[in-house]
């Protein structure tokens, strides 16, 4: 039964994003966009021992996950709270973990095909120098990394209205996004932007892609995420318990 509810809610997820043109725009294409953009421009460019355009399959791919787990969740949740849809939920069969639990999910399955449309572009531009097996891993590093991310998206949508909602996370997203290097490799940027950078997650997460594709320490990038993943949760949880649902 519960497993049935949870495809159902899931179906739903996966389509509301899609018919959202503002939401397919802002967490898919305009990712696969830049990606496309910077690809044609420096893909073929060598940075720290592999061509840009492998490289940016991390980064890039970082800001494309990251895209689709931050603001998805929260402004489904945040949208379903305007409606009363969450309030439906709570007295009816359908238990409120399980719609977050959808919501998180469909956001997960449209980073895969982010990271995989940015594949494909890269392999045909002639830019990704990588072997498969490389790709799987920085899928799987990405993808897990979303986590905290996506708490964070969920505790927001339970606090605030949609539109509020849609502001904070891209109000945090696109900072995060420019400091963390994930647009401008972190080499090229100021100094004082390195230094913030090392305190962000989106820049931990990047680097730990990174490490897929080229040698490089990957624990205090785990640590970090893990601490961020941690707070994360905490935030999610009080948001929870404090929400007008």
């Amino acid at each position: 039964m519960t497993a049935r509810v949870f495809g159902v809610e899931l179906r739903d997820e996966l389509r509301a994003i899609v018919r959202e043109p503002t939401s397919l725009f802002f967490s898919i294409l305009m990712p696969v966009g830049f990606f496309v953009l910077f690809n044609l421009l420096y893909g073929h460019e060598v940075t720290q021992g592999i061509s840009a355009g492998t490289a940016m399959v991390a980064t890039f791919g970082t800001y494309g996950v990251i895209t689709v787990a931050a603001l998805q969740p929260g402004i489904g949740v945040a949208q379903d709270r305007d409606l009363g849809w969450l309030r439906m939920k709570r007295v009816s069969a359908v238990p409120i973990g399980i719609s977050l639990a959808a919501k998180a999910t469909a956001a997960l399955l449209y980073g895969v095909g982010v990271l995989a449309l940015m594949g494909v572009t890269a392999a045909a531009f002639g830019t990704l120098h990588a072997s498969a097996w490389q790709l799987v891993r920085v899928a799987v590093v990405l993808l897990l990394g979303t986590v905290p991310f996506t708490l964070t998206s969920v505790a927001v949508g339970l606090r605030f209205r949609t539109n509020a909602t849609i502001a904070l996370l891209n109000a945090l997203l696109f900072p995060l996004a420019v400091l963390s290097g994930l647009w401008i490799p972190i080499q090229f940027l100021p100094k004082v932007v390195r230094q913030i950078a090392s305190f962000l997650p989106t820049y931990h997460l990047a680097q730990l892609g990174l490490s897929q594709l080229s040698q490089g320490s990957v624990l205090i990038h785990v640590l970090a995420l893990l601490v961020t993943t941690a707070a994360a949760f905490g935030l999610a949880t009080l948001a929870y318990r404090h929400a007008r649902i």
